[in-house]
């Protein structure tokens, strides 16, 4: 493609308001997020309706600062990507509008975006060399999935979480051992200073589905630990708590995704998410992946969490491959891998 193709991103999908500029699928030229996390602290978890209130007000901020960073202007673009999918249907709903509106103003194509193939799609923005296919882990707060990149926006499942997904286990053990919201990475820095091996909590199998993931088992162990603990007067040691607990899940998901990626013949390995940000996660994914001649890739820490770049590249593609929603567009909450 001579053109360069300029992609004006939305994601809205939970608790960040964001948007993004995005080139060629490649290079992010912008990416604004406004982010909640300091007002749904107070009530230990995100609020739908807050979320809600608070994308519409930040909404056309972040829109025009995106624009702005990037030096372009709204005639300039060639498509607006926007998240309708998965997520909370009230937040997808105040991007949803917004695309159609820049898109119904401008004449522009308008193309909606899976925000977990969005994740997916984080790895393309500092790997050039990435390409399909591959296998991903993708984990998050709600999902964790095992998924073959047949080709770019073509994805099979073949593993996935039969109860909690990683994240959700990160956040409720957080709150259970006082640490609050999120869960995720203050649990990665408190079990920096634990003893990984101090409790044996336990790695789910579960029988003829080898790529299958089921984390409610050792939430509950972490659970009846404390009880434990609290009924003998003996002393709740946070750190190896967390430390043990996050081992017993990072042992889980590497275990998988590397037997998965050798089964399926895959040379290549990548891992998107929230969770994907775990300092644990990347550095026992990357022995892993040495001792067994993979190749890894991750996102840097701002790709993992929740952006509007992702959404950028994953809509580049989908542009590519001829995708383009009309303004019956709607949010999708429950909108699953490779539906359309």
């Amino acid at each position: 493609m001579d053109k360069d193709v300029l992609i004006l991103a939305i994601e809205s999908s939970c608790d960040e308001t964001a948007a993004a500029v995005v080139k060629n699928g490649r290079t992010v030229l912008s990416n604004v997020i406004s982010s909640q996390i300091a007002l749904h602290t107070l009530y230990g978890g995100v609020v739908p309706e807050i979320a809600s209130r608070k994308h519409i007000e930040k909404i056309n901020q972040v829109i025009t600062e995106a624009l702005e960073k990037a030096n372009v202007t709204l005639q300039d673009i060639d498509a607006i990507g926007v998240t309708y999918g998965p997520g909370l249907v009230g937040a997808l709903l105040v991007g949803v509008a917004e695309a159609k509106a820049i898109s119904y103003a401008t004449k522009k194509p308008l193309i909606g975006v899976h925000h977990i193939e969005g994740h997916v799609s984080a790895n393309y923005i500092e790997h050039i060399d990435l390409e399909p296919p591959f296998m991903c882990l993708i984990v998050s707060g709600g999902h964790t999935h095992l998924v073959v990149v047949r080709e770019y926006g073509v994805y099979e499942i073949v593993g996935r979480t039969r109860d909690d997904a990683a994240g959700e286990a990160f956040d409720k053990v957080a709150r259970a051992i006082g640490l609050g919201y999120p869960g995720g990475p203050k649990v990665d820095k408190l079990a920096r200073e634990g003893n990984k091996k101090a409790i044996s909590f336990p790695r789910a199998n579960i029988e003829g589905a080898p790529y299958d993931f089921s984390f409610s088992g050792v939430k509950s162990a972490v659970l009846n630990h404390i009880n434990s603990c609290t009924m003998k007067n003996e002393e709740v040691n946070r750190a190896d708590i967390a430390a043990s607990f996050q081992e017993a899940v990072v042992e889980a998901l590497v275990n998988k995704t590397i037997l998965a990626a050798k089964d399926y013949g895959m040379t290549k390995v990548a891992i998107a998410g929230g969770v994907a940000a775990n300092s644990a996660l990347r550095e026992a994914m990357s022995e892993k992946c040495n001792a067994n001649g993979l190749k890894l890739y991750y996102p840097s820490p701002i790709y993992c969490t929740d952006n509007a770049a992702m959404i950028g590249v994953a809509a580049y593609y989908e542009y590519l491959n001829g995708t383009r929603h009309g303004l019956d567009l709607n949010a999708v909450p429950n909108l699953k891998i490779g539906q359309r």
